[in-house]
């Protein structure tokens, strides 16, 4: 497992730290309301939760829906997540 991977800007980025997230890809068979969950972290400030083999740095954020709370997690590349 990678333990490092850049920001948008080149910054290193490792687990724990914070990132705001510039931008998402996501899943073409979302539904319309996880599509919007999803879009939603679009701005968001997150903990790095963890870094995989690829590169990619996985936050988590969690949600108050209709049916309880619902936890999103989205592997982000280094231009899509900017360190803060």
């Amino acid at each position: 497992m990678t333990t490092t991977t850049i920001d948008c800007k080149g910054q290193i980025i490792a687990m724990g730290d914070r990132v705001r997230v510039l931008d998402i890809t996501p899943d073409r068979d979302l539904d319309e309301e996880d599509l919007d969950m999803f879009m939603g972290m679009v701005g968001a400030v997150c903990d790095i939760e963890r870094i995989d083999a690829d590169g990619a740095a996985w936050v988590a954020l969690w949600w108050n829906g209709d049916e309880g709370t619902v936890l999103t997690q989205i592997g982000l590349a280094p231009g899509q997540m900017e360190k803060v």
